[in-house]
């Protein structure tokens, strides 16, 4: 799996792409559509039209790195489509590539630890 230094930002584009497009045409909707920089390092996710493939789009600091997955005999689960995006965490992220329901990933909010003294 791809993960770039830093803190990790990952971005699930919500509408269906044409997936004939390549890094060139994946970084313009990231510009025009999405309204962010493709070179920002931070990973953006599209979907095709029936939902059974996959496109990421990275800047890795040395070129744009783009991953294609194709579920065999399923599709991902994905939020309605609408304009925009929406951000992922790093768990929400991994669960959807694995063809897992990433909604239903949750963090655990824990209480601030006090300290001692």
């Amino acid at each position: 799996m791809i993960l770039p230094g830093g803190p990790l930002r990952i971005y699930l584009a919500t509408r269906p792409v044409d997936f004939r497009k390549g890094h060139a045409g994946l970084s313009m909707i990231v510009q025009e559509v999405l309204g962010q920089d493709p070179f920002s390092g931070a990973i953006f996710v599209f979907r095709s039209k029936r939902g059974d493939q996959l496109k990421c789009l990275v800047w890795d600091q040395t070129g744009l790195v783009m991953v294609y997955k194709k579920l065999e005999g399923g599709a991902f689960q994905w939020p309605k489509p609408s304009d925009g995006m929406i951000r992922l965490s790093p768990a929400q992220f991994s669960t959807l590539f694995e063809g897992i329901d990433w909604r239903a990933v949750r963090a655990e909010r824990r209480r601030r630890p006090r300290l001692a003294g």
